[in-house]
């Protein structure tokens, strides 16, 4: 293969954050948009608001995240952004899901003009850009994140497999020359009883869509592990048939019983130790670079689950303020180490309503995080 189609032997390091509740909504980072709705996800608050949804939508994207937002992230170090999007992205048309109702294409327009912004942002202040397949059709996970909360039948319909691929396809297209693009990813989050060989296989043409427009050289193609062992992926999308190929992992420590029953310590020794081997083993056994797409410093399950059961008692509970901010600090640091052994990071999210552990913007201020990456 020529040498020019090789991606760059020494990429830049990415410390980045994502934008979630942007342009895929979630109604734990933003309850404000829900209040007094029964919705519980962005395909049924469409659905539930019908014709006031248009300018409801618009006013938050306006506002949730701005030019401002950009600079200040640029001006604290951080160097990329991942943009979670819906499969809705270019509006209609999209397949039909009973979860929309009387109402064949209940998603707002217009939001692809948005993204068409945060690309000009990004370039004024030097952020990469990762577009992220965060709600696919019939959606992948059942997860609130994916569009649409308890359903998860994206793998079940060939209609669903190929609407996705195609949008992936219409998103190289549309921004393959955009200097900012670092990478596409090609779904967020496919729930862990999808089966591995049909998600290796929509992998496999979801990134051939994405290299019919985006070259290795420029752009990155990234893949979640769907909620697996790196070990089920050893041997795929490696070179020299594929190229320039990221693998994503996500990590939390508050959806497990296990995990909400452990002391600080605990944590702080599964974040350092635990998932440090982790990362050395991915990088000595999978053979492609990877990302930790996703962390946080939450450990309540309470303030994000909208299924969950208590009880809630977690880590610090019984903490006052003092020993709660160490330990932020500390299962923070914990969590950068680690995850300064992959490629990149990016926390989750930027900004929130009401889960300071959550917001970026929110920890940096409050110490928990480094004042500069």
């Amino acid at each position: 293969m020529p040498e020019s189609t090789l991606p760059p032997p020494h990429p830049a390091h990415l410390r980045g954050v994502n934008l979630g509740g942007w342009l895929v909504l979630e109604k734990w980072m933003t309850p404000s948009l829900f209040e007094g709705l029964a919705a519980t996800d962005e395909t049924t608050w469409c659905a539930e608001l019908g014709p006031k949804a248009p300018e409801n939508l618009r006013a938050h994207w306006e506002r949730f995240i701005t030019r401002e937002d950009f600079a200040w992230l640029a001006g604290v170090g951080v160097n990329a952004v991942r943009i979670p999007l819906g499969h809705w992205i270019f509006g209609p048309p999209y397949p039909y899901h009973e979860k929309y109702g009387v109402n064949p294409h209940p998603f707002v327009t217009g939001g692809i003009d948005v993204l068409d912004r945060a690309f000009r942002w990004a370039t004024e202040f030097g952020l990469r850009v990762i577009l992220d397949l965060h709600a696919a059709p019939g959606c992948q996970n059942g997860f609130d994140n994916g569009g649409i909360m308890d359903v998860v039948e994206w793998h079940t319909r060939e209609e669903y497999l190929a609407h996705s691929v195609a949008v992936l396809g219409r998103l190289a297209e549309r921004y393959h020359a955009e200097p900012m693009l670092y990478g596409i990813e090609l779904l967020n989050e496919p729930r862990w009883d999808v089966p591995t060989d049909l998600l290796k296989g929509f992998y496999l043409r979801a990134y051939d869509a994405v290299r019919a427009f985006c070259p290795p050289e420029r752009v990155a193609v990234v893949f979640h592990d769907g909620f697996r062992s790196h070990k089920e992926y050893l041997g795929f999308m490696q070179a020299p048939l594929h190229q320039n190929v990221v693998f994503d992992i996500h990590r939390y420590q508050c959806f497990s019983r296990e995990d909400l029953d452990m002391d600080i310590f605990g944590h702080l020794r599964k974040a350092g130790v635990e998932w440090g081997q982790e990362a050395r083993d991915i990088e000595a056994e999978l053979k492609l670079p990877a990302i930790c797409g996703e962390w946080s410093l939450g450990l309540n399950l309470e303030v994000v689950s909208l299924w969950a059961e208590g009880p809630y008692d977690y880590a610090l509970t019984n903490m006052g303020d003092f020993q709660r901010d160490v330990s932020y600090r500390a299962y923070g640091a914990a969590q950068l180490l680690t995850y300064e052994l992959y490629r990149g990071w990016f926390f989750w999210s930027y900004r929130t309503e009401t889960t300071p552990e959550w917001c970026f913007r929110e920890c940096v201020k409050r110490g928990w995080l480094p004042p500069r990456f």
